[in-house]
């Protein structure tokens, strides 16, 4: 089994790319099936569940990398805007890769960088090292974002 520090940022971010390419994929079957075979609301409803639930992950992984990797904000909001395209992610994964944006490991220690100790990075180095708080604490945002979201209600409401 893989130790967490060899799952780098760049396969981090592959495979949540790849996750929401495929609940993008079980959310257009779901709407096939709903509006074009008619079987009813339930295969939107546990697609997009679904495909919201990674929507979310991505999302936050997304983030988790962009602060590692010390992107811009602007780059760090193109990867995630990239999972509202349908199938986007991975062409995004990839040009991210190409650039060399997801290139190296994790920020576990401090260099003699001078952005090491600006209080974000010390305090992502603190989490980074930490990965099963981290997970927890993420796991937990997911939770909360998730349950918010649906006591808001499904986007353009009931139909």
């Amino acid at each position: 089994m893989a130790s967490v520090r060899t799952f780098t940022p760049e396969r981090l971010f592959r495979v949540f790319a790849l996750l929401e390419t495929i609940t993008w994929t079980l959310l257009i079957l779901g709407m096939i099936l709903k509006y074009a075979v008619g079987v009813g609301d339930w295969p939107v409803s546990i697609a997009g569940f679904i495909h919201g639930l990674i929507f979310i992950a991505y999302a936050l992984q997304a983030g988790v990398v962009a602060v590692n990797q010390r992107w811009r904000l602007g780059l760090a909001a193109l990867a995630v805007a990239s999972a509202v395209v349908p199938y986007a992610t991975i062409p995004t994964e990839r040009w991210l890769a190409r650039r060399g944006n997801l290139e190296g490991g994790w920020r576990t220690d401090a260099t003699e960088d001078p952005r090491d100790a600006r209080p974000l990075d010390r305090a992502f180095r603190w989490a980074i090292n930490r990965p099963l708080p981290l997970a927890a604490a993420l796991v937990v945002a997911l939770a909360v974002i998730m349950t918010t979201l649906l006591m808001v209600g499904p986007p353009g409401g009931k139909a």
